[in-house]
């Protein structure tokens, strides 16, 4: 992967994130620094599935690809979001 590909999936990983977050439903209790990284990973894994099943090189955006990497995303938030420590209010 050249080092433009990789600028671009961190670019595309902070919008990832993003739009993770907003279209699960409730609050996901995570911050956002973490939202920003499960984003990056999740673009780096949504173009390894899509590579993998033959449906990323196209021409124009990759309409299918972003899709598998938000969906990745969504997950990835979701599972996080269970898994993270809560704050905890004392009384």
């Amino acid at each position: 992967m050249a080092i433009s590909g990789i600028i671009s999936a961190i670019v595309v990983g902070l919008v990832l994130g993003a739009l993770a977050r907003l279209i699960l439903p409730g609050k996901q209790n995570i911050p956002i620094w973490l939202t920003i990284l499960v984003g990056i990973v999740a673009a780096f894994l949504g173009t390894a599935i899509a590579r993998g099943l033959g449906y990323a090189d196209t021409d124009g955006w990759d309409w299918l690809e972003f899709i598998t990497q938000l969906v990745v995303a969504a997950i990835g938030v979701s599972i996080t979001a269970s898994v993270y420590p809560r704050k905890h209010i004392r009384t």
